[in-house]
């Protein structure tokens, strides 16, 4: 009994397993913010590769957020690892503070005061216009994701938000087709 259970901790996350396990953080996120539930996640799910990644596994950092100084951790092989990225106590508290820095840092901050949670577009152009990242095609790698698994249903009205709770990304892509 015990080995299934350990064989299935070992697996990879899908992009259909992290949005289930994430998503309530990021419409909370969202609704605390103004920072789309649909940003929170794709970004996440590019930078971490759905949670799979080694910043991801090991520090909970999902964005690959830098810290002030430098960290050891132990890595699955028992190896000390000395980095200069961001420890998080949870996933929540990576996104949170992804949200921190898309709202209170200067050359991210004017998205939040001129973009609505429903501009998902303008705030994947606005992030990578403003230096998030450098490769030039971040943000069309972003905005596939979140409409490939339709994230942007995700950044609705806080009443629609309990018919949300109860649908699975599926249905939610089924609900809002064009």
């Amino acid at each position: 009994m015990l080995l299934p259970a350990l064989m299935a901790s070992a697996q990879k996350n899908t992009p259909q397993s992290y949005i289930e396990q994430f998503k309530e953080d990021a419409i909370r996120i969202m609704h605390e913010t103004g920072v789309p539930a649909s940003i929170v996640l794709g970004v996440a799910m590019h930078e971490s590769g759905c949670g799979n990644s080694k910043l991801a596994k090991n520090l909970n950092n999902q964005f690959g957020v830098k810290g002030s100084g430098r960290i050891v951790y132990v890595n699955s092989k028992k190896k000390k690892i000395s980095t200069a990225y961001k420890r998080y106590g949870s996933v929540y508290d990576s996104f949170q503070d992804f949200a921190r820095i898309m709202t209170e840092r200067a050359e991210f901050s004017g998205l939040a005061m001129n973009l609505t949670h429903f501009d998902y577009e303008g705030w994947a152009h606005g992030i990578q216009k403003h230096g998030y990242a450098s490769d030039r095609h971040w943000s069309k790698y972003v905005l596939d994701i979140i409409k490939h698994y339709q994230l942007n249903a995700l950044d609705e009205k806080p009443a629609d938000t309990a018919t949300q709770k109860q649908a699975n990304p599926d249905q939610l892509a089924q609900n809002h087709q064009f």
